[in-house]
């Protein structure tokens, strides 16, 4: 008889601290996510091993030290924002212990431009996709806009042709919406349905009681464009932010797509005006308004 290494066993049923039950009861109440219940748990972890006792008796030059040393280890805006995010929580509600928030520093992060396909490249690469499935997975993340975990946890039951639209059940920020469904989007998914013949999920994983996995989603985009010749960085959230600027560069509303895209702030849509060269084509520059200028000193030689 096989019997379990003692620190396996040890690891198994190490119990869980007072401390970090109380954050996740606190957590749970508040309707996070698992992966934002996941990342808050690990930032405070490190913190933890950072400040080597208790992350309840830390003070506030703890915290600006520990900011400190995230920035001298390299540690990127993202992350340390994200460490932020949870250390305030952790010490606002877990600890009532609010004053400590102050001392815990947001890091400006550089705003960089996504990452836009042109329709040529998206054909491409919906064309070269490997198979119905992936066709139909890429086909909804750029026809509709939706995030790849939208994409991946799509069930057949979320397809609703009579109003032509997809339900998305608790995206980001646990919401609910409706996503487009287009005819020819309808296509693809009705391809793909006569052959895989999905009956919960739309695009089951490896296993088919499962979803499909983002990380599944992203190798097959990454791969599929590197095939092709795609030089720029392809992920499939290239395909969401395609979506948006191709839609704002055929003259939709900036407010449609916002709803398309699930999008709480306007604010956040409209990065995508930055991008979108049709629109910034189309605009008569106020030097080409000046017609004497030309007519009296003549074209430059």
């Amino acid at each position: 008889m096989s019997t379990t290494p003692a620190s396996q066993t040890t690891a198994i049923t190490k119990p869980i601290s007072p401390l970090r039950r109380r954050m996740i009861e606190d957590m749970t109440v508040r309707g996070f996510g698992e992966k934002t219940q996941s990342d808050y748990i690990r930032h405070v972890k490190n913190f933890t091993l950072f400040l080597g006792r208790s992350p309840d008796t830390a003070e506030g030059e703890d915290l600006r030290l520990f900011q400190l040393h995230q920035r001298e280890q390299g540690v990127q805006p993202p992350t340390m924002n994200g460490a932020t995010a949870a250390l305030r929580f952790f010490f606002t509600t877990t600890c009532n212990r609010p004053d400590m928030a102050r001392h815990l520093r947001i890091v400006k992060q550089p705003q960089k431009l996504p990452v836009v396909l042109t329709t040529d490249e998206v054909l491409l690469l919906l064309e070269s996709a490997p198979g119905p499935k992936y066709k139909a997975a890429l086909g909804v993340a750029y026809g509709a806009g939706l995030r790849v975990s939208e994409v991946a946890n799509l069930k057949v039951s979320d397809i609703d042709s009579d109003r032509m639209v997809l339900r998305v059940e608790q995206g980001k920020g646990r919401k609910d919406r409706n996503g487009m469904l287009s005819p020819r989007l309808l296509e693809l998914l009705q391809e793909w349905w006569l052959v895989g013949q999905p009956t919960t999920w739309l695009f089951p994983g490896r296993d088919p009681l499962l979803p499909i996995t983002a990380r599944q989603l992203y190798r097959v985009v990454t791969e599929t464009a590197r095939a092709v010749g795609i030089e720029k960085r392809v992920s499939p959230h290239t395909l969401r932010h395609s979506f948006a600027t191709h839609l704002l560069e055929q003259g939709t509303d900036i407010r449609v797509i916002q709803v398309a895209l699930g999008h709480s702030k306007l604010d956040t849509t409209a990065r995508y005006a930055h991008v979108a060269s049709k629109v910034l084509r189309d605009v008569l520059s106020p030097l080409d308004q000046l017609t004497p200028l030309s007519a009296e000193k003549g074209a430059p030689k």
